[in-house]
């Protein structure tokens, strides 16, 4: 299945790694988190690999099934979800 929808990471928003965690945060910007977003390896992995260019969910799920062992079903469902959870963050924009 093909989503046509692309988007961008935010201009402002950084992924910093602190330790083990990986933590967007929002450099130079006037941003009111109600709370820090916190990305897993898998979605930090998706950020670096889209960072400055558009994309869509199929190029999230490309890029699952290159670094990881996963289906093709399995892939582009993950890909959806994080592509939801950016958008709904405000991490993103179509």
């Amino acid at each position: 299945m093909t989503y046509l929808c692309t988007m961008h990471l935010k201009e402002g928003f950084v992924l910093r790694e602190l330790g083990d965690e990986h933590i967007v945060t929002g450099e130079g910007l006037t941003v009111d988190f109600q709370r820090l977003v916190s990305l897993n390896s898998s979605a930090a992995f998706l950020w670096h690999g889209v960072e400055g260019r558009e994309f869509g969910v199929d190029d999230l799920t490309a890029l699952l099934l290159d670094e990881y062992e996963v289906g093709l079903d399995e892939a582009a469902a993950a890909a959806r979800d994080i592509a939801c959870e950016w958008l709904a963050a405000g991490l993103v924009e179509e």
